[in-house]
């Protein structure tokens, strides 16, 4: 068998044994296609040979979080290929995104192995039904319905139920776990009882919209994507020669992800198969993070009992991320419990030692942000690239405070999976809501026995779905008043900040806030949940809020409710290759009562939480005290003006309280502005990675002459002085940026 192959030069490089592997997760963007089927195999570990070698028979890989789980399997399609094993168009290749789906398209293209079918569940059945149809029905096949939540909406209101836009999500969501579940409508209710499911409304209630909305689908003749499913698993359960016809063209099967498979794909598969055993299934029952879908690894940790011959792999070797991070990754799948957990996986690192993971605790939430926007900073400025840079949280809900602590150091990022807080519907309504209160004042009876700030915003965004109790169970609904909540939480802090503080003032405050934050998608730091990080990696990771609570998540009653979310959390960890930061906040708001504990998921992998005895794998590390600290430094912030207490951000900056008197020179803010544009549109970047508006104000109200009377600014730090120091002042003293003369009040040399 020859050596592996330099793809650059077409040297023999070295072998596994000499760190000749190639990483897992990264690819050469243009690879040499190999000379031959054994070349395929060249670069493998043995477990990844072992299991491009398995061909006959059922196989069952369990890769645990980048052990090259996809690697290992498009080599084995591509070896079985090249070898002569396996015809091409005889392969399907199932995963579950259309993003993976290309993926592997691509690499096994790569390999020289094109030709082989790789689909996600869905489209491979659409193509089927699509070709049976007209053989089994007769015509064309109905409609796909692209957006199924309209016909929802009507469904919902036959049945005499309103639903908000939230709200019908949920149902919509729900209608959806029924059918990949098979549940009918009549048995809804039952199953959701039984399941101990949180429904987001009466099941009897969303029985009837679920009964209602198959009746509109039928009328109309068409069909939505479980029915594609639903009715390719009913075409080849009722026509043999169908199925026959299907199981002689693909005859050997592949399925990635499969620990989110659920009972209906998991049907269609069987009836893809029939009585045959070629099949590879791909999983990691601890990556099992979406039940809530209706996804259960039940299907990969049974696979061994229906298959009782199958040849079973463990992808351990970890080329994703250094021994510290997974000596936490190990920590935390060793105290969980379950059916699951009995099948984790102990992975080992094949990266050179990295850093400890930083375990921090903050004072308050504001404090978390602004010290993990610090230690980003600090990051891009050490060399790691800001797309290489992650901040996860639990619930979207968190964004905002994260937003708005990079735009004020400067750092451009992006959202994933979620809209940018400012730009959610439910917040953008609730604008709307309380402008129209400020407008109205005293005539808006809503606000007749609101005596505070406070008591007239909840009053008023109790119109839209607020309550003084978070709604139970998850989904859209609890994100909806995530988002409220947060809105109430803000109107208190600025009453506390600022005294006698009116709607007008509040509303006057969220446009300075939105404005800030408002920016088209930049390549930056990725801000996103949990759940949507599932897949992706980064060099550098941040997992904020850890708190009881939020993680896990006070909805998360049972033990498996909560073994899902330590799962989720080792997503999380999983998710970096060398630096891991974990944090929390003592208390919600600066000056709050330091209630909040850290994450049980945390005792005993944290310093000074116990200890679990797990070998000397890494671990260790210190616990800092981001907020408190800092905070300790500076004391407290007075207003220039009356001297108060300052406790609002953006009051801080401006060394004032909102209703003292501003001496700020309105054409020197004007000039400032200009000048952020063309910075801004030069760098590539939104404005407010340059100023923010709050910072363009207290520069154009305190009109810096030197160096240090501008590092003063808040917003504007050493890294922003060095770059823009010398425009700002040349601007601010009258002159063109630069160094030439502008203004009508320039002097003459």
């Amino acid at each position: 068998m020859s050596g592996p192959v330099d793809n650059a030069t077409h040297r023999p490089s070295r072998t596994w044994q000499h760190g000749g592997v190639t990483a897992a997760t990264h690819s050469t963007l243009f690879p040499q296609v190999p000379e031959s089927a054994d070349a395929v195999l060249d670069g493998l570990d043995p477990e990844q040979r072992e299991v491009a070698l398995a061909l006959y028979g059922p196989v069952c890989v369990l890769a645990g979080a980048g052990t090259g789980k996809t690697r290992a399997i498009t080599h084995r399609i591509a070896y079985g290929v090249r070898a002569g094993i396996l015809q091409p168009g005889s392969v399907l290749a199932v995963t579950f995104t259309n993003r993976a789906a290309g993926e592997m398209r691509g690499r096994l293209r790569e390999l020289g192995a094109g030709g082989v079918q790789a689909r996600t569940f869905h489209s491979a059945a659409l193509r089927q039904l699509q070709y049976f149809w007209p053989k089994v029905v007769g015509g064309d096949l109905p409609r796909l319905l692209e957006r199924k939540i309209q016909l929802v909406a009507e469904a919902a209101a036959r049945c005499r139920v309103r639903l908000d836009r939230n709200e019908l999500r949920d149902v919509t969501g729900e209608i959806e776990w029924a059918k990949v579940t098979q549940t009918v409508p009549a048995d809804y209710p039952a199953v959701v009882a039984k399941s101990v499911r949180d429904a987001p409304r009466d099941p009897a209630e969303i029985g009837q919209i679920y009964a209602m909305y198959e009746q509109l689908k039928r009328d109309r003749s068409v069909i939505d994507f479980e029915d594609v499913l639903l009715l390719t698993v009913g075409i080849l359960q009722d026509r043999h020669d169908i199925a026959d016809q299907i199981r002689s063209q693909y005859q050997h099967f592949v399925v990635d992800e499969y620990q989110d498979v659920s009972p209906l794909q998991q049907r269609l598969l069987d009836l893809w198969l029939g009585d045959r055993d070629s099949l590879c299934v791909v999983g990691d029952a601890s990556q099992t993070i979406y039940s809530f879908t209706g996804a259960t690894p039940d299907h990969l940790l049974n696979f061994r009992t229906r298959h009782p011959n199958a040849t079973v792999v463990k992808l351990v070797r970890d080329y994703r991320s250094t021994p510290q991070v997974v000596h936490l990754a190990n920590g935390l799948l060793s105290q969980a419990r379950g059916r699951a957990a009995e099948h984790r996986l102990e992975l080992i690192s094949q990266r050179d030692p990295g850093p400890e993971p930083v375990y921090t605790e903050y004072a308050d939430e504001p404090a978390e942000a602004e010290g993990t926007a610090r230690r980003i900073r600090d990051l891009i400025a050490a060399g790691v690239p800001a797309g290489e840079i992650a901040v996860l949280y639990r619930i979207n809900a968190q964004s905002e405070v994260y937003e708005q602590a990079l735009a004020d150091a400067g750092v451009p990022y992006q959202l994933r999976g979620a809209e940018r807080f400012f730009e959610r519907q439910e917040v953008r309504e609730a604008g709307i809501a309380l402008r129209g209160a400020a407008r109205a004042g005293g005539n808006d009876s809503l606000l007749d026995d609101a005596e505070d700030l406070p008591s007239q915003v909840r009053a008023v965004l109790s119109t839209k779905g607020w309550t003084s109790e978070p709604p139970a169970g998850s989904g859209a609904v609890r994100d909806r008043w995530e988002s409220l909540a947060a809105l109430v939480r803000l109107a208190e802090d600025f009453a506390r900040a600022k005294s006698g503080a009116t709607l007008s003032d509040l509303v006057a405050e969220l446009d300075e806030r939105a404005a800030a934050q408002h920016a088209p998608t930049v390549q930056g730091v990725t801000l996103a949940s949990l759940h949507a990080a599932k897949g992706l990696e980064w060099d550098a990771v941040f997992l904020v809020g850890l708190t009881e609570g939020m993680m896990p998540i006070t909805y998360a009653k049972t033990d498996e409710q909560v073994e899902e979310e330590r799962r989720l959390l080792y997503v999380g960890v999983t998710r970096a290759r060398l630096h891991l930061t974990l944090s929390w906040a003592l208390s919600r708001s600066p000056g709050g009562r330091a209630s909040r504990r850290p994450t049980r998921f945390l005792k005993g992998l944290r310093p000074g939480s116990g200890a679990l005895g797990l070998g000397s794998t890494g671990g260790g590390g210190s616990i800092e005290r981001g907020g408190a600290a800092r905070r300790k430094r500076r004391g407290p912030v007075l207003c220039r003006v009356c001297g108060a207490t300052l406790t609002e951000a953006g009051e801080m900056k401006l060394m004032r309280c909102e209703d003292c008197p501003s001496d700020m020179d309105e054409a020197l803010y004007e000039r400032l502005r200009d000048w952020r544009a063309d910075q801004a549109k030069e760098l590539g970047q939104p404005a407010y990675c340059v100023f923010t508006d709050k910072t363009l104000m207290a520069i154009a109200e305190r009109m810096p002459s030197t160096d240090g009377e501008l590092a003063g600014i808040s917003g504007v730090g050493v890294r922003k002085l060095d770059r823009f120091g010398v425009d700002v002042l040349a601007i601010c003293a009258g002159e063109e940026p630069g160094g030439g003369p502008g203004g009508d009040d320039e002097q003459d040399s």
